[in-house]
């Protein structure tokens, strides 16, 4: 566990992010909320339907969500609350400012949600190609200077171990006092 100058406590673990146990889980998504594949599928298959209705009502009402933003639905029959998506930038080809406001949107989101745990997949890593190393420095950054308001843990779970390990060197270089 690490935590930052605010005392917000940030866990890293290894496992499957529909398992988590937190206030809300954060998807990485596409701009039309589609949860044909990855950590998005998962979501849905765990989770029920009603979470990807809601995500097409979302779209049909407030248009595509654009990248580095966010749109929030209910968990369905996760242990969560909420599924936070955000749509993460494509490698090569929006900037990594849109990852840096995918990830803290998803916080602000947790926050003006006034919820307490969140839990944080390796955005943008998956089909969209970001290296785990620059996604790893990015977040920890960001937690770093994260001053939350009702956030008090931030779970970062990772599906591989190879993400983990990346996740963890990155982690304990940035965030270690």
């Amino acid at each position: 566990m690490y935590k930052n100058p605010y005392g917000l406590e940030i866990h890293l673990i290894k496992g499957d992010i529909t398992e988590m146990e937190a206030d809300a889980i954060v998807n990485a998504a596409n701009s039309y909320l589609q949860h044909g594949g990855g950590v998005a599928y998962a979501i849905v298959k765990k989770g029920g339907y009603v979470i990807q209705k809601e995500s097409d009502e979302y779209v049909e009402k407030y248009g595509p969500v654009p990248v580095g933003e966010v749109a929030v639905t209910s968990a369905g029959k996760l242990k969560s609350k909420y599924v936070i998506h955000t749509v993460g930038p494509r490698y090569g080809i929006e900037g990594k400012d849109k990852l840096e406001s995918a990830i803290f949107k998803s916080l602000l989101k947790a926050d003006e949600l006034s919820l307490t745990s969140i839990a944080l997949p390796a955005i943008s890593t998956g089909i969209y190609g970001y290296p785990y190393e620059i996604c790893a420095r990015v977040m920890a950054n960001i937690l770093k200077n994260y001053k939350a308001k009702s956030l008090r843990k931030v779970i970062v779970c990772l599906y591989s171990q190879d993400a983990y390990d990346i996740f963890k060197k990155v982690f304990d270089s940035i965030l270690k006092s």
